[in-house]
């Protein structure tokens, strides 16, 4: 089995609801550090499971980061009736303006359910939960029902549950989007959300619920994706999925995240340049891992040619993560079956 350092510091997907035989040879040769699953990739449970292990298969690693965006509400990709669909960020939200402890509770309990729903297909990390903090003008992809709340100490609390829960259920939580995404005005997927307002503002508010986060017992099981957004009092010149300035001075400086960073999908528009251009800029930025989805097939070959390999200190984090998932996996499952 290859180590994560032989493997491309990319996560990367499929067309469809099998690999194609060009894709089967991609993965075999390139060695993808990941790979992720959308709504075209997911028809049944047992043809889920055989995609996976394919990948798996492809790229001679048992343990490859299999990932999926499933927050519940409008963001899941496995859909009913064959899975059960989840409720939004804002329903906990919403619960818990009456009780922040019964909507903790619910929100950690939603998770574990739909972590046990991944990891019986063998997915191992869920590109949730979304921990920004809204504020009032922020655009509706985000506002309208992925975030739990617009006061920094709820979402933190929240967010907290959820990654609780997925951890508990044998799935590793990528909290997103760092350093936040709350304060974005158009849709990081068709432009560029540059934030104005101070640093000091930003950790006011902005920055409360990965620090929180940042600072648990959870630290290092932790994921986070970088968000695709100018902060002009951090770096003006660029996004911070690009920018090596807010990856050193905020997300590992400030906010004191140890975990594995990823940036978020290279192929929105908030992004300027080339395929390869966008996956250097981010490597150079200090991302653990850059992700590349919904791209074509060429440019998927171009990614995966440019992408460099896992470097050691991001192998460790990755590890790491591992690590505590596969062991709270175990643990879960035996106090279900009564022998923990």
């Amino acid at each position: 089995m290859p180590s994560l350092t032989e493997l491309k510091a990319i996560v990367i997907d499929a067309t469809g609801t099998e690999l194609t035989a060009e894709e089967q040879d991609l993965f075999k040769s390139e060695k993808p550090a990941g790979f992720i699953l959308f709504q075209r990739n997911c028809v049944s449970k047992s043809q889920v499971k055989e995609l996976v292990a394919a990948v798996r298969s492809c790229v001679g690693h048992d343990n490859l980061p299999v990932l999926i965006d499933q927050e519940g509400g409008t963001v899941a990709r496995l859909k009913a009736p064959e899975w059960t669909e989840y409720p939004t960020a804002k329903t906990f939200g919403e619960m818990a303006k009456n009780s922040r402890n019964e909507a903790r509770i619910a929100a950690q309990d939603n998770a574990l359910r739909m972590a046990l729903d991944l990891a019986e297909l063998g997915i191992t990390v869920d590109c949730a939960p979304v921990v920004d903090v809204p504020a009032p003008d922020c655009h509706e992809f985000l506002a309208a029902s992925r975030t739990y709340s617009d006061t920094p100490e709820t979402v933190a609390i929240l967010g907290e549950a959820v990654c609780r829960g997925l951890l508990q259920g044998g799935v590793t939580p990528v909290i997103k989007h760092i350093p936040g995404h709350g304060r974005a005005r158009v849709d990081s997927h068709l432009a560029l959300p540059v934030t104005d307002v101070s640093h000091s503002e930003l950790s006011a508010t902005d920055f409360k619920p990965f620090l929180h986060l940042a600072r648990s017992d959870m630290k290092t099981a932790l994921w986070a994706m970088a968000a695709h957004v100018v902060y002009s009092a951090l770096d003006p010149d660029s996004a911070a999925t690009v920018s090596k300035r807010i990856t050193d001075e905020v997300v590992r400086g400030e906010i004191g995240f140890q975990g594995v960073l990823i940036a978020d999908d290279v192929s929105m528009k908030a992004l300027g340049g080339t395929v390869e251009s966008r996956i250097a800029a981010t490597m150079a930025a200090g991302m653990d891992l850059t992700m590349l989805c919904n791209a074509s097939f060429e440019d998927r070959v171009k990614a995966l040619s440019v992408a460099p390999t896992v470097m050691a200190a991001s192998a460790a984090r990755i590890a790491a993560a591992e690590d505590q998932r596969a062991a709270q996996a175990v643990a879960t499952l035996e106090q279900r079956l009564g022998t923990g």
